[in-house]
């Protein structure tokens, strides 16, 4: 989901000693032998004739797709059509993707990031638009089993307990709806109270929908339709159906809260063009509210929300500087030879800045991998009037001589993210491209020659979606430049012990409370490396949790000499007689080695004590991500006591033979006064 440009491909066209003439010819030539049955041949000059522009063509990618599913290679194929959803946008395209990764799909079971069983419950025809929701979701890494009701079922299927939605047991629930399906008036003399009503019946729906399958929800909001009757008086009548849309656009939101994701279709329609969203012609032919051009672009969307609600969001943009910061070389042209601010091209590198700043306050990560001088590199941020960002909204600021796939690597090593975790800006094609093909894990946007297309082309990239936001994101850049800081510290002090004591560590323990509530539900859904178990729960089963007195969980916020960190770390665990169970145990990458691990479960064990509990059990599921607490229970003294063919394993430690654990670096301010469990007598 990069945002597409067609500029660029006249520099790579250049790069690749490919015209667009031998393009054609390749791509003739490639026709003629796919025709003729000769497969290999035909990729050959296909991906030849891809080289003219720096993203290839999307008909392309389809052909090479086609040639490898005849040769049996359906990982190659599934690769091509992934790419479809970053650079083609039409309906006909997208189709042939779609329908050729269900072919795929029928004998293949691509290795991914999440299989998720998703229900699209519409208020008009979906048979399209799942296809691509798929195809959309794929290129995230996440593989869907779909179930899709019947035209306009949507409130049957959620009210009847033994509708196919609840057989189905999916995990996620969209509701694809359009503006038909608001119950509103074309005019209401109470406004608010008829906007009312209709935000507390989907509300009901939600929640309805949540409680009986413990899925989590995602809602397509009202695409509002433009040809009002009442013309511009609309938007002055409170009463008028065109304003209560919008009304009810904000009531659904606010009423969303945490709970449930929005996909926010009026804005959507809005990018699109409305009088192209809607084209009557489909819905009077077959019910389909939503114009089949727009289905790519509302399935992108759909899919970003999902992969965020899956923990799958980008969560850092690496920066380049001269020529994508501002204009010019700050080494060559000085800090008044650069162009920010004061003119067309230097106001545009300010909007561009200006846009990434809101992406650091929603909590996007920001480093910095420039081949430069050092001291040159930071001028403009240190003196130039018109640099709209500091080195302190910087987490990590790298600038030397080295190829930049490995600075973005040592960025990444550094923060303690994955590359999957990284968004790669750079205005040169060339460096773009090195580091597609050395580090295809890192998403890289392609950005037009003029930079006054900049700040769209960032802002057209959708994999910064989040499904929530705390207190925590608005910190998080502070907290990771902290973590650069802490690992320089680290090289530089003599003994583990000596560094964890230099930190001067406190933290708050206690148990899962409202307030905090939403914080917890987002480390859950998005923590995967220190993850023993990867079970994600919604707000709804955090709740059940909170009210049942068979379960214990604790949070942990952390504070050191550098940041405060928040809340980083969790533990729920359910009492079965004497055991207590550890159900979750997970923390943020960012306090990964600071000994939280070991203080959390330290509280743990004096929380069983209270209860009566004298040992502690635990599994570890393995997953693609989290290898590295594999051993985390065997560290900690617990004996491992069974272990399944896909490499699940279950500890126990024995509290009454070794006592709790102890750590020792970090000075608890708050710890649970009253244990919620019944102690057994």
């Amino acid at each position: 989901m990069r945002a597409r440009w067609e500029e660029p491909a006249l520099v790579m066209a250049e790069q690749s000693g490919t015209t667009h003439e031998q393009r054609a010819e390749l791509e003739s030539a490639g026709n003629a032998l796919r025709k003729a049955g000769s497969f290999a041949e035909a990729i050959q000059h296909y991906q030849q004739a891809a080289t003219a522009s720096e993203l290839p063509c999307a008909d392309l990618c389809v052909k090479i797709a086609r040639c490898h599913v005849q040769l049996n290679q359906p990982a190659e194929a599934l690769s091509w059509l992934t790419r479809v959803v970053d650079v083609a946008d039409t309906y006909t395209t997208w189709q042939s993707a779609a329908a050729l990764l269900e072919k795929v799909l029928q004998t293949h079971t691509p290795q991914v990031k999440r299989a998720v069983r998703v229900a699209v419950l519409g208020s008009y025809t979906t048979t399209q638009w799942v296809p691509m929701l798929r195809l959309a979701a794929l290129c995230q890494g996440v593989l869907i089993e779909a179930y899709e009701s019947d035209f306009d079922q949507y409130q049957q299927d959620v009210l009847d307990e033994r509708s196919g939605l609840y057989t189905f047991k999916p995990e996620v629930i969209v509701f694809a709806v359009h503006d038909g399906a608001a119950a509103l008036p074309e005019y209401a003399d109470d406004a608010s109270k008829a906007v009312e009503l209709e935000a507390g019946r989907w509300a009901n729906l939600w929640k309805t929908a949540a409680q009986r399958s413990g899925a989590r929800v995602i809602m397509h909001n009202f695409a509002v339709r433009s040809d009002s009757a009442m013309g511009h008086l609309s938007t002055r009548v409170a009463g008028s159906r065109y304003s209560m849309m919008q009304q009810l656009n904000r009531a659904i939101g606010e009423a969303a809260g945490s709970n449930v994701s929005i996909v926010d279709c009026d804005r959507i329609s809005a990018t699109f063009g409305k009088t192209k969203w809607f084209d009557d012609r489909y819905w009077y032919l077959s019910k389909q509210a939503v114009a089949l051009d727009a289905l790519p672009m509302l399935a992108t969307h759909t899919a970003a929300v999902l992969a965020a609600d899956l923990g799958l969001s980008r969560k850092c943009l690496v920066l380049d500087l001269d020529n994508t910061l501002w204009g010019g070389v700050i080494g060559e042209d000085g800090l008044t030879g650069i162009e920010l601010g004061n003119g067309p091209r230097g106001e545009a590198f300010v909007a561009l800045q200006k846009y990434i700043l809101q992406l650091k306050n929603k909590g996007v990560i920001l480093a910095v991998c420039s081949k430069n001088n050092d001291a040159d590199a930071r001028e403009p941020f240190e003196k130039h009037s018109d640099m709209q960002m500091s080195l302190d909204d910087v987490s990590i600021f790298v600038a030397n001589w080295q190829p930049k796939h490995e600075n973005i690597r040592r960025i990444a090593q550094t923060l303690n993210i994955g590359l999957d975790s990284l968004v790669f800006l750079d205005d040169n094609p060339a460096e773009r491209e090195i580091v597609r093909q050395h580090l295809p894990e890192v998403d890289v946007i392609a950005l037009p020659v003029d930079p006054t297309g900049y700040p769209q082309a960032l802002a057209s990239y959708l994999m910064f979606e989040t499904s929530s936001y705390t207190a925590e994101d608005s910190q998080r850049a502070a907290q990771y430049k902290a973590k650069a800081e802490i690992a320089e510290l680290q090289q530089q002090t003599g003994s583990l012990e000596d560094f964890h004591r230099s930190l001067q560590m406190t933290a708050v323990v206690a148990p899962f409370d409202e307030l905090h509530l939403p914080r917890i539900v987002q480390l859950i859904g998005k923590t995967n490396q220190f993850n023993l178990t990867t079970r994600r729960h919604n707000i709804e089963q955090v709740r059940r949790f909170m009210d049942d007195s068979a379960y214990v969980h604790l949070y942990l916020k952390l504070t050191d000499r550098f940041a405060d960190h928040g809340l980083v770390s969790l533990l729920i665990a359910r009492r079965v007689g004497i055991v207590l169970d550890i159900e979750s145990w997970l923390m943020s990458c960012r306090v990964i080695g600071r000994t939280v691990e070991a203080e959390l479960l330290s509280q743990m064990c004096r929380t069983a004590e209270q209860m009566g509990c004298t040992r502690l059990r635990g599994t570890y599921i393995p997953t693609a991500k989290n290898v590295m607490v594999q051993e985390i229970f065997s560290r900690f003294g617990f004996e491992q006591v069974s272990r399944s063919e896909g490499g699940e394993t279950v500890w126990e430690y024995d509290l009454a033979a070794h006592g709790p654990i102890e750590n020792g670096f970090i000075e608890v301010r708050s710890t649970p006064d009253v244990v919620k469990q019944e102690v057994s007598s």
